[in-house]
């Protein structure tokens, strides 16, 4: 047999079962969304109903998806609880445009999906209030010591001499006056900022992709280098995405750079810190607090990680982003984004596409016909899909599980060949800029 041929053949077996990039073009009649990691779909259905079919999954990973999903969902929304790796994303068929419900988008890989031919999306300005105000509140904690002097009262102490306040109460400090760097000046960088200098907090920042100028706007003082600020802070928080470039930002090497007793908070992403390294140093008393809603592995507890036997460290668990409103509103952000996927062009119809580069360098896009979606078929029903049951709900409100597929088939997608650059095409782009992390 030719080698050539056998070649192709073992080549076709590798590939089988591998999703191909899929083409941009018309979308179906009625185009299958679902929510990968949530069961409410209440405030997404009425953006979406006249549009498409919603779906809730209710999983924590894509093996608990239903395959139903994973063969003919075209848009999918989803929180921070589920990771969509390479692997992952192969395993949906038809996917055009994911949008994550939330800014940070560090759970999806994004350069995959482009390649794949899915849009990713997230909703930057989600929570930057909320995150930037329980991010005041872990700073204020630290200095003034509220939650051990808290424990200590429930714990009986009472405190009744001047010796018993100082022991109970040792270790607060004064706010006005001392420096507070912040890393990553995106929105929840700046509104942290704002609300730090009210207090006394003398602020200033690094940044590497911020254009020059905004320190002078803002009245903060900026950084040269990232030592710059670790030698010159009181108190260090955390303000940037998640990457390769960034994991384990905060080390043993760069908290050695520190002022001894600094305070570390980070509301950002729990991998900018290495944990084992962050545990040693408040032993030591070269870190003087912490306080962390993220975590390098979550969801976190105390009795598994290096944290466990940690002192004067302050945990919560990933809700520094979270009120009804800011849910209510990126929820509704996130329902728009995909009806903008649906009834307009990709990428170019979408307001927050993430990785619009990739996708331009990974395949020819062509705009999606808003004739092709017909838009006067109504309804309001979502579907839960566990494995092998599907669960039938009205307005977003689960029931109990029916046998059998309840949905409207979609029609298969064309695929395109997957795009090759280009001897001189670059094929690396700029490090994600800092972005204003909250879920």
């Amino acid at each position: 047999m030719d080698r050539h041929k056998v070649k192709r053949q073992r080549l076709d077996r590798i590939c089988e079962g591998i999703r191909p990039p899929i083409g941009n073009g018309p979308m179906p009649a009625r185009p299958l969304v679902a929510l990968l990691d949530g069961r409410d779909c209440t405030v997404e259905m009425p953006i979406l109903k006249d549009v498409a079919t919603v779906a809730f999954c209710d999983a924590q990973s894509t093996q608990e998806i239903h395959e139903k999903v994973l063969n003919e969902a075209v848009g999918a929304l989803m929180y921070h609880t589920i990771t969509l790796s390479r692997q992952d994303l192969e395993k949906f068929k038809a996917l055009r445009v994911i949008v994550r419900i939330g800014s940070g988008y560090d759970n999806v890989d994004i350069k995959s999906a482009a390649e794949l031919g899915i849009a990713v999306c997230n909703i930057p300005s989600s929570s930057v209030e909320e995150t930037a105000d329980s991010t005041l509140c872990h700073i204020l904690n630290l200095y003034r010591r509220v939650t051990w002097l808290h424990q200590a009262m429930r714990e009986g102490n009472r405190a009744s001499s001047m010796e018993q306040i100082r022991e109970v109460a040792g270790g607060a400090v004064r706010i006005r006056g001392e420096t507070l760097g912040i890393i990553g000046l995106g929105r929840i960088g700046q509104a942290v900022a704002l609300r730090a200098k009210p207090f006394g907090f003398n602020v200033i920042f690094y940044d590497p992709y911020l254009p020059d100028g905004v320190e002078r706007s803002l009245g903060l003082q900026r950084m040269a280098t990232l030592q710059d600020l670790l030698m010159h802070s009181d108190c260090i928080t955390l303000h940037c995405s998640l990457n390769e470039h960034n994991h384990h930002l905060i080390n043993d090497f760069t908290i050695k750079q520190m002022r001894q007793g600094c305070f570390l908070v980070n509301t950002a992403r729990g991998g900018l810190i290495e944990e084992k390294a962050l545990a040693q140093a408040l032993k030591e008393g070269r870190i003087r607090g912490a306080a962390l809603d993220v975590h390098e592995s979550e969801p976190f507890s105390f009795a598994n990680g290096p944290l466990k036997d940690a002192p004067n460290v302050i945990c919560t668990p990933h809700t520094a982003w979270y009120s009804e409103q800011a849910s209510i509103e990126s929820r509704e952000d996130a329902a728009k984004e995909i009806r903008r996927a649906i009834t307009g062009h990709i990428p170019d119809g979408l307001r927050n596409c993430v990785n619009k580069e990739y996708l331009l360098l990974a395949a020819q896009w062509s705009g999606i016909d808003p004739a092709a979606v017909h838009s006067e078929l109504n309804g309001a029903t979502a579907y839960r899909f566990p494995p092998g049951v599907v669960g039938v709900a009205t307005s977003g409100l689960p029931e109990p599980p029916v046998e059998g597929i309840v949905a409207h088939s979609i029609p298969s997608v064309s695929h395109s060949a997957p795009h090759t650059p280009s001897p001189g095409e670059s094929s690396k782009l700029e490090p994600d800029r800092e972005i204003s992390s909250d879920q």
